[in-house]
């Protein structure tokens, strides 16, 4: 196994000394050893993988240094556009090395949304015109390849790739918690939503441990356990797949429970959520400030506010809640709001260890939930299951009914 320490100084002795990019539980090790040994301005999470190819593009810039950008193979859909259109040896021509975990290798066991990622990753990169090695699996190896790797994008000023098997690197020990001020757990404000929604909503549930708890909170409450939509992949793009199924029908109410890495992820979702005047449609985000299904990684979460950029997106009803007496009375009060409304949930970090995974595939979890949506419209025959004379997909922005944001109180 490679030493997170050593393949650190592998990449400085190529005068490497910038990192960003979004965090994947192939790479935490060496990440956490990032957050320990590189902080900021030296390194930086990004929300999503091409903001991270452009910020090292305008390091390159600025410095005349290459830089690393990090990433799950499942990133490269985020990055191909700056790859090809920024870094490119056609284009711009800017050096950089990435380093991407392989998730899904073909040989491997892995969860279903990784598999044909996992397939195509090698393809991918040669279809992109950029050089790889798989990272071998012992220091003196892997400083070479770094070193190879650091060499190609120089020479041809242009990306080129290391790519990560499953537990290469020595686990780490990071010397960073970061524990929160909140009480809450996910698990347990998933089980609240689920028994508050009952059977009058859908909800479509973003990618990780979201999507896990809620299905064990069905099996575990005997209900159909497919009676919702786990979206397995497709990080940041629940809320619009929730929104779709809402703007076709509007006699539905639809709960979209999502993460703060995934929204800030593809943060312009909002716009189009909050101004899509949707009545029917709820957005929920379950805020813990950490990419917790990889490993535990701060996300920017509690440094920004949600819920005054919510209300600046459009949306009609804003609320946040960091108790289950607030969490209980943002739920009434956004079930009696016009939408679309956003409700964030702040909380801690945290989940069983012995959490299970969806049983079936993404297909049958597709065909299960499709006949539900068919059900329960048929069963209000078209008709609204919302507040009388609230009006359902307009299009039209209308004026925010929202709870008090302000830090202190219920916000």
């Amino acid at each position: 196994m490679v030493d997170c320490g050593a393949f650190y100084e592998a990449l400085r002795r190529e005068d490497i000394g910038f990192f960003a990019g979004v965090p994947d539980s192939l790479l935490k090790e060496f990440c956490f050893y990032l957050a320990d040994n590189a902080g900021p301005p030296a390194h930086v999470i990004t929300p999503n993988e091409g903001n991270a190819v452009g910020l090292a593009a305008g390091h390159y810039l600025a410095t005349h240094r290459m830089g690393l950008v990090y990433m799950q193979n499942s990133g490269l859909g985020n990055a191909v556009n700056p790859l090809l259109s920024l870094a490119d040896s056609e284009v711009y021509a800017i050096p950089m090395l990435l380093l991407i975990g392989w998730r899904g290798e073909p040989g491997s066991r892995d969860e279903p949304q990784h598999n044909k990622q996992g397939r195509v990753t090698l393809p991918l990169l040669d279809i992109l015109g950029v050089p790889y090695e798989v990272l071998p699996d012992s220091d003196a190896d892997a400083a070479h390849c770094v070193a190879r790797m650091g060499d190609a994008a120089l020479r041809r000023s242009s990306p080129s790739a290391i790519v990560v098997r499953k537990d290469t690197f020595r686990p780490y020990a990071s010397g960073r918690a970061r524990p929160g001020p909140y009480s809450l757990l996910r698990e347990d404000v998933v089980r609240a939503i689920m028994a508050y929604v009952g059977r009058e909503g859908l909800i479509v549930a973003t990618t990780g441990k979201t999507s896990r708890e809620l299905y064990d909170c069905r099996v575990r409450a005997g209900d159909d356990a497919h009676s919702d939509f786990l979206t397995v992949g497709s990080m940041g793009h629940a809320s619009h797949i929730a929104l779709g199924i809402a703007m076709a029908r509007p006699g539905l109410r639809v709960y979209c429970l999502d993460g703060d890495g995934a929204v800030i992820m593809h943060m312009g979702a909002l716009a189009a959520v909050g101004t899509s005047g949707c009545t029917n449609f709820t957005h929920i985000v379950l805020n813990n400030g950490a990419h917790e299904s990889v490993g535990g990684q701060p996300t920017l979460g509690f440094d920004i506010d949600l819920c005054a950029i919510g209300r600046g997106c459009g949306y009609r009803s804003v609320s946040r809640a960091a108790t289950a007496d607030e969490l209980t009375a943002t739920l009434v009060a956004t079930r009696e709001a016009l939408g679309p409304s956003l409700l964030e949930v702040r909380m801690k970090t945290g989940s069983r260890a012995d959490l299970g995974r969806p049983e079936g595939s993404p297909a049958q979890n597709r065909e299960a939930f499709m006949k539900r949506i068919a059900g329960g419209y048929e069963e209000r025959g078209g008709g609204s299951s919302l507040r009388k004379g609230a009006p359902p997909c307009s299009g039209s922005r209308r004026e925010s009914s929202s709870l008090d944001c302000s830090p202190g109180g219920p916000r």
